[in-house]
This record gives structure tokens, sequence and C-alpha cells, in this order.
């Protein structure tokens, strides 16, 4: 079966040809870094960390791309309030999402790029903008002429008599029709700022992406991600500003998850069910997190509730009991039991049953019940009074197939730092050394040593193996 995509953009299921044979370009709007994230943020890294992991799984290379807004509106205010610089904040943040999710099992991104790093490239994009005519500079501001691009709206399926009419717009006199959007704000006093054509000020929320895209991606995308809030008009945007560049697809499937309910309610700060995994994990295992974001559809919301965790905490139990059942009678089996033939082609249609519910849109919710079902057959196979040892080695690398894609299991006992905990830890070192925090890199080096990882400098780069 080919893997198939719902895209948001053409609103149907699609068979997914990437741009250049084997190989996946895929970006997934990341944090804006002034706070904890919470779990409705962690729905998109999580389900985007396993379609990830599954185009690794059948065979792609993936350069996968979750971006840090670290200038922004709300990152001056709360750096105002506690006192601190906007790059010392966002410093804070960056470090507590990389801490989150690791905790959640999620794979460091390819590249993590900043908006603080690509500021001259979101100059040079809003010039040649301004010199196609789709911008316009008004009192230090510089705006995107939305009437100039007639496709603005494509992806929501928006248009701009219905955004002028059946849409609230803030009023502004500068621009020259309400629908057009900033692209460069000019500073206020004290705020942090850069200089650019139309005086001292920074990015505007758009733009940024739309930038850091074309610089660490290239023209086209084969994916661009992100939470059901962004179509409209975070991606809208993007869309408008690349292509108008461009003159090609910003991306050629668009994907976009579900929202997060607490109790069956809209989370929200005003009544106060806001809930982020930094707290959560004091009481939840991260496996039951990434559990409850995947047995639902990812186009479709989930509820997170007590109920919910319970059941997840329950199933990951399963999951764990029938590998570590698996591996305790491996110990005491006999060479001399041969092995069961009807066993590998049970095996063989759990994993084709697998693969098809992840290539019909990633359906991680039926891959789920296709690894229950496997964990049941084993079960059941563990009951016979001789079993063959590689009957339960086959076994245990399915399961461990299937765990490499959704990342359901906890760690053996006795277990140390996971791979990814390794790879995420590494990820920082080397950004710690780019900032030339050496004290910061020298301190994840001695954690690494002393949980056994062996660091070795190759001409590929930096590499770990354990002792």
């Amino acid at each position: 079966m080919t893997l198939r995509i719902y895209n948001t953009l053409t609103r149907e299921a699609e068979p997914f040809v990437p741009q250049q044979p084997g190989q996946v370009t895929m970006y997934v709007c990341g944090p804006t870094v002034y706070g904890y994230i919470h779990i409705g943020n962690a729905r998109p890294v999580i389900f985007f960390d396993v379609v990830r992991r599954y185009m690794e799984h059948i065979g792609y290379k993936v350069n996968y791309l979750t971006n840090f807004t670290d200038v922004d509106d709300k990152m001056i205010r709360r750096a105002e309030e506690m006192g601190i610089t906007v790059p010392e904040l966002g410093e804070m943040f960056i470090k507590a999402f990389i801490e989150d999710t690791t905790a959640l099992g999620v794979i460091p991104a390819t590249q993590n790029p900043r908006v603080t790093d690509t500021i001259p490239e979101i100059i040079s994009f809003i010039r040649t903008l301004e010199e196609k005519g789709f911008a316009y500079e008004s009192g230090g501001d510089v705006y995107y002429r939305t009437a100039r691009f007639p496709d603005y709206g494509k992806l929501s399926h928006k248009n701009l008599a219905d955004l002028q009419y059946g849409i609230r717009i803030e009023v502004d006199e500068r621009k020259e029709a309400p629908q057009d959007f900033v692209l460069w704000k000019a500073a206020k006093p004290g705020e942090i700022s850069w200089s650019s054509p139309w005086g001292e000020g920074r990015p505007g929320w758009h733009i940024e992406c739309s930038a850091m895209v074309l610089k660490y991606a290239g023209e086209t995308l084969d994916i661009h991600g992100g939470g059901n809030d962004l179509q409209f008009p975070h991606h809208e945007c993007e869309i408008a500003q690349s292509e108008a560049l461009t003159g090609k697809p910003l991306a050629r499937y668009w994907m976009h998850n579900g929202f997060v309910n607490i109790d069956n309610e809209k989370m929200s700060k005003s009544i106060g069910n806001v809930v982020n995994p930094r707290e959560l994990l004091q009481k939840t295992s991260a496996q039951a997190i990434r559990y409850i974001m995947l047995t639902g559809h990812y186009r479709s919301p989930i509820n997170f509730s007590d109920e919910s965790v319970a059941q997840g905490e329950n199933s990951i139990q399963r999951l764990a009991n029938a590998r570590d059942n698996l591996k305790h009678r491996l110990s005491s089996v006999s060479e001399l039991v041969p092995a069961d033939p009807s066993v590998a082609p049970r095996l063989a249609q759990f994993r084709a049953a697998f693969d098809a519910k992840m290539d019909d849109d990633f359906n991680t919710a039926d891959a789920i019940t296709v690894w229950f079902q496997t964990v049941s057959d084993a079960n059941t196979y563990l009951k016979r009074d001789a079993a063959c040892a590689a009957d339960i080695h086959a076994y245990l690398e399915l399961i461990a197939a299937f765990d490499r894609v959704l990342g359901l299991l906890p760690p053996e006992a006795g277990a140390e730092l996971l791979d990814a905990e390794v790879d995420s830890l590494l990820a920082e070192r080397a950004d710690a050394r780019k900032r030339r925090d050496f004290a910061r890199a020298d301190e994840i080096r001695d954690l690494l040593a002393d949980k056994g990882i062996i660091l070795e400098d190759t001409a590929q780069g930096m590499r770990w193996r354990r002792k």
C-alpha cells in the first residue's frame, strides 16, 4: 500500500510523492519561547515525531525542521515582567522545551532554526517582496499587500470578501486594506530591534517561518505541519509571502492536527485548565501521554482527563509486560525446540497490517490496535510448554519495530538514557558550544560520561556509543 496523506490544501487524501526519491523535507512550526509548553503544544510535537519516525521506518531520509520563535511581542512583555533580556528569556525556555520534549521521547529535529539567526534573510525577503509590489512601508512598519496575491485564502478556504465582512480584523489606518498583515514592525523605545531599510524594528510573526524555510530547507517543502489553529492566518500568510517571492508552492502537503480538550472543555487560561507536560510528568509517564495523543486520529480533537491517563497507563503496562515476559521466557528456552512454522506468517501479517494503518494518513489509533493483536498472539504463544528462541526473537523484533515508530514502551528495568535523550543532549551541547557557553557544554559532556556514553569526533561530526 502507498502512503497517503490528507492534504489540508486540497481537502483530499493523496498518495505521497516526495520531490526527491528517498528524501523528505518537513517543517513543523515550533514554539514561541516565552513559557513552558502546554499539553496542546505537545500534541503536534509528539504526532509529527511519529510522522518523522514512520517516514524513516519505510526508508526515507528525513530532514526535519522545527523552529524556535525567539523574538515577538509576548516575549518582550514576559522579559520585562521577569526583569531579563529577550535573548535570556529565549535561552531559558528553549532549554525547557528541549528538556520537556526529550522527556516525552521526542527525537531531536534535524535542525532547529531560530528567528534571531535569520534576521538578514528576513530583511532581504521583505525587500524583494517590496520590489515586486507585494509589500509597502507605512510609518516605519511594512505590510503585505494581500490584494496582490489572488490565491490568498486557498489553504483555509477563505476569500478576501469573507475576511472583510465576516471575520473580525483589527482596524489600522496605516494599512491599505484591513486584510494586509505586518512583515516588519517599527521598534518602540527600549525594545529589542535590528537595523533595516525601514528603520529599527523586528520581523512580524508570519515572515519569520517563510524566511527560515527558505534559508534552511529551500523553496518548496514536502510537508508543512502544525496545529489547526495555524491554518489561518499563519500558514495562509506564509503561503502568500513565499509563493509571491519564489513563484513555487511553499509545500506539497499541508498537515494539521486537532486540538486537545481537558475534561471535555477547551483548554483556556481564563478557566484555569491549562496543563503543561513539565508538571504532568511528575505523576504521569511519558509513554501514557504519548499513548493518549496517538489513540485518536491526529486530525480530530482528543480529550485529556484523569480517566484517559489511567487508561493510558494500563495500556502501556500491557505492552511493557508482553515485552518483558518474552525476554524472561527467552532466558529459559531450549535451543533444541524447533520454530513453529505458523509464527512467521502471522507476524508478517501483523507487520503488513501495521504499515497499512500508518500508510492510511498515519492512522496511529488502528496501528496501536495491531500492536495489541500482536501482544495477544505473543501471550498465547508463551502459554505453550516448549517455546523456540527464534520465535521469541521474532516477536521481540516486531514489537521493537512498532516501538521505533510510536515510541510507547518504557525503558527496561536498569536501562540508562534512551537514545533519543542522548541525541537531544548532544544537540543541546552543540548549541551551547555555538553560543560559546562552554560551561554548559562541559556539564552535558560530564553527564553523558557518567551515564556511560562515549563521545567521538569523526569526519562526519560528533558520534556517540555506549561503554
